[in-house]
């Protein structure tokens, strides 16, 4: 069997689409729709129902891509290998979130480096980005908001983030002491607003668990990068909801402060992703292993 047919089957196993398969692979649309039906002529059954979006993998598409999969996979790994070994390292391929992979994943894993791992990282603030990546063989791991679906995939839970609502103290003394115990969100809906996105994600999330509502807020300042909307904030700019791993400094040093202490503060799970059988090889598995010990403290 052509080992290109397959590369491209479970690419389109994978990304789901023929589109978003085709554009990963570097091929035209035609080009993976002629190799799926001639691979699906070569076996003499249908490998996908097409759908208005996408398509999804019969009975016998699942099956293949799980046995193929994890050979395709390896045949990668090996010739990746070969160009690691002629430098004398391993490489290894991490996507996540900008800040909280600078932050958190890429110094846990630095003390590899000395023992012959080496790091490239890509920033995505869509999990579904990096997942796709992950998926399509461009990353060994993927850390990601929400959990992959599918058994090409598998995904642990690494941890938990809590959520702060902050402003400068100069905000907060304007609310007064009691205005938010007695008036809560109307009080803070007041305030300018400091987001990552004009759709109030963090905000958003961060008034449906505590107030259970929707705020009625819009974006003041709306920067794409959870340390410019901290700085933002202790600049002044208006309330923000962050990470506290993220501000836990600025809230300590009295850049910021925060302006409710729920009693079940708003939580956000980060799962860490690997392909299904790439945790057998022995760079991955470690590096896969050092985040985990390493968020039992985060």
């Amino acid at each position: 069997m052509d080992l290109t047919l397959l590369r491209t089957f479970v690419m389109v196993h994978r990304a789901g689409s023929f589109t978003r398969a085709a554009a990963l692979l570097g091929l035209s649309q035609p080009a993976v729709t002629s190799q799926i039906r001639t691979l699906e002529r070569q076996l003499g059954r249908p490998l996908f129902l097409r759908r208005a979006r996408g398509v999804t993998p019969t009975t016998t598409g699942d099956e293949l891509a799980h046995r193929a999969a994890p050979h395709l996979d390896a045949l990668i790994e090996i010739a990746e290998a070969e160009l690691d070994e002629e430098s004398g390292v391993r490489t290894l391929h991490l996507a996540g979130p900008p800040e909280f992979t600078s932050m958190r994943a890429l110094p846990a894993l630095t003390p590899l480096v000395a023992q012959g791992l080496a790091l490239r990282s890509s920033f995505f603030t869509s999990a579904e980005e990096a997942l796709e990546g992950l998926a399509a063989g461009h990353h060994d791991l993927a850390i990601a908001t929400a959990r992959p679906r599918g058994g090409l995939l598998a995904a642990t839970a690494l941890c938990d983030e809590e959520h702060v609502l902050v402003a400068a103290p100069r905000w907060a003394g304007r609310l007064g002491p009691g205005a938010l115990r007695h008036k809560g969100p109307v009080v803070l809906e007041q305030l300018p607003v400091v987001e990552v996105h004009e759709s109030l994600p963090l905000v958003s999330r961060y008034w449906a668990a505590v107030f259970e509502s929707r705020p009625a807020l819009s974006g003041t300042v709306v920067v794409p990068d959870l340390r410019a909307v901290l700085e933002c904030t202790a600049a002044g700019a208006g309330l923000a909801v962050l990470p506290r791993y993220l501000c836990e400094r600025a809230l300590e040093r009295g850049e910021v402060v925060a302006l409710l202490d729920p009693p079940v503060p708003p939580l956000r799970t980060y799962f860490l992703a690997v392909r299904a059988g790439t945790l057998a090889l022995p760079h991955i598995a470690r590096a896969h292993e050092w985040l985990l010990r390493a968020a039992a403290d985060w």
